[in-house]
């Protein structure tokens, strides 16, 4: 006699054998970048809209500034306007002094972050937990703020001159830098320090202080423990800070324009003079094109740094 076969597994059909429970499949067994594909819309599409935007919001006024300063207003060549800018004492000058502020300035902040951190990192005293935050927040400031700061102190009519012509009862006290290349470097170390001593606090952090007992036991003195110890592991943290405030400093404008320093002409200050005071958009596109592509080959000469010291 011929078996009956049940009804529910036949009009369940040959492919249910084979069929996983809805219950049974993990959550984790669909990958996230099947969902496009799931739906029906392919990934170039979702980067339409962020790439849409940064060509109209940078590069479109990017290309611009390229495209004027090939295109003189009086007319001839595409480079002529590059010949009589690089021709010209004021760039020269505004590139000598752009740049040894900004070497300068990320040599102080070499120096004085490196200092500071350590006295933060491993002296302890209260307070200290606090002024690492206080760090952070620092660097939120804008960079005219702290260059007032300087003015309300060291300025022609600021604190410290003030006490001067109170005490000894002359007509001007003696402290007027801050109107000099000197006092844009002040400024600039100021500001930027903080740059710094992020990234060394961070490494200190993870510095094993077992190799700082070891170091002190076998009888290393202070200097001999930063210098063989701490000094190594901060290398790649001052690399990486050092390049942001080389990077940061060629590009100041703020605190060029708030110390008053008229005989400091930087490459941006050269642009805002070009463009706004002589109204010359020429030069001051070439001015800046220049200033872009010394800035953008340091940016990524941080990049590098930075991926190289883990930052």
């Amino acid at each position: 006699m011929a078996e009956v076969a049940d009804p529910r597994t036949a009009a369940a059909g040959p492919s249910s054998a084979g069929s996983v429970p809805a219950g049974s499949v993990p959550a984790g067994s669909v990958s996230a970048g099947s969902v496009p594909a799931a739906r029906g819309v392919p990934r170039w599409v979702w980067s339409l809209p962020p790439v849409v935007v940064l060509a109209l919001v940078f590069l479109y006024p990017l290309a611009l500034v390229v495209r004027q300063s090939f295109t003189p207003e009086n007319g001839g060549g595409a480079f002529d306007a590059y010949s009589s800018v690089f021709a010209s004492t004021a760039f020269r000058e505004a590139l000598g002094t752009t740049v040894w502020l900004a070497v300068g300035a990320t040599v102080g902040c070499l120096v004085l972050g490196f200092a500071l951190a350590l006295v933060i990192a491993f002296v302890p005293f209260p307070g200290a937990r606090a002024v690492s935050r206080f760090i952070d927040v620092f660097l939120s400031f804008p960079s005219f703020l702290i260059t007032l700061a300087l003015l309300f102190i060291y300025g022609t009519v600021g604190m410290a001159n003030g006490i001067w012509t109170d005490v000894l009862g002359v007509a001007d006290g003696p402290f007027h830098f801050l109107a000099t290349p000197w006092g844009v470097l002040l400024a600039e170390i100021t500001y930027f320090t903080p740059f710094v001593m992020r990234p060394l606090l961070a490494a200190f952090s993870q510095l094993d202080t077992a190799q700082l007992e070891v170091a002190s036991s076998l009888g290393a003195g202070p200097a001999r423990i930063v210098r063989r110890v701490i000094l190594p592991e901060a290398l790649p943290a001052l690399a990486a800070g050092g390049s942001l405030v080389l990077v940061m400093c060629l590009n100041e404008f703020g605190i060029v324009l708030f110390t008053g320093a008229k005989d400091v002409t930087t490459l941006p200050m050269l642009v805002y003079g070009k463009a706004i005071l002589e109204s010359d958009y020429t030069a001051a596109c070439v001015v800046a094109v220049v200033n872009i592509a010394i800035s953008v080959g340091l940016f990524g000469l941080y990049r590098v740094v930075s991926k190289r010291a883990g930052a």
